[in-house]
This record gives C-alpha cells, sequence and structure tokens, in this order.
C-alpha cells in the first residue's frame, strides 16, 4: 500500500462505491415495474437538447475562457448557420447531414480564407 493511501481514502473509496453500486441497481432489486410520472417524462424529452446546448454553447461564446468578438468568430456564424438551416428544413430527410454540411460552408471559408 502507497504511503501516500491512507485509511480514510479507503473507506471513501469502499463507502462510495456501494452508494453507487445500490443506487444503480436498486431499480433492478424491486420486484414490480418503476413507472415514471409523466412529468418527468415529458422533462427527459428535453435532456438530451439541454445536455448538448451546455457542452457546445460555451465553445461557440467563449475564446479562451473569455468572451471575444462574437461578430468576427467564425465559430458563431457557423453555429447560426447550422441553427437555420435545420429551423429551415426541420422536416426534410437528412437534415442532420444538411446542417452539418451548411455549417461547415460557412465555417470553413471564414475561417480559411478570412483566418477568423
Amino acid at each position: 500500500m502507497p504511503a501516500e493511501t491512507d485509511v480514510w481514502t479507503l473507506l471513501a473509496i469502499v463507502g462510495l462505491t456501494v452508494i453507487s453500486v445500490v443506487t444503480r441497481g436498486f431499480f433492478f432489486m424491486s420486484e414490480r415495474e418503476w413507472r415514471l410520472p409523466g412529468w418527468a417524462l415529458r422533462g427527459l424529452q428535453y435532456a438530451p437538447i439541454a445536455a448538448l446546448t451546455a457542452v457546445i454553447a460555451p465553445d461557440i461564446v467563449l475564446t479562451q475562457g473569455h468572451a471575444g468578438h462574437l461578430l468576427a468568430d467564425a465559430r458563431l456564424w457557423g453555429a447560426l448557420a447550422t441553427a437555420g438551416f435545420y429551423f429551415w428544413r426541420r422536416r426534410s430527410a437528412f437534415v442532420l447531414v444538411g446542417a452539418i454540411a451548411a455549417g461547415m460552408a460557412v465555417y470553413l471559408p471564414l475561417r480559411i480564407g478570412l483566418g477568423w
């Protein structure tokens, strides 16, 4: 056992492992089926887009941790082109591929051509 690892650290690791296994396996331990209420099911529909926005939005708006010149940032214009294409053609087939292509068609010339 390394000198840096003490009993309290090992106890914390074991305790957190037990808590994690019990909370994740709780639904499997029950004999009856669990049903989520309607409000929870509706809320879960927005979870993927909220997580994606939380990951992508800071990368679009911030440059090295600071709000930079947004009007001269190719990432912002590429993101706006992607969103615009998606909302324009949202009911068509291959809308995701088209949205990515539209965003890159705006982003690459601004980034490579103008050096934004």
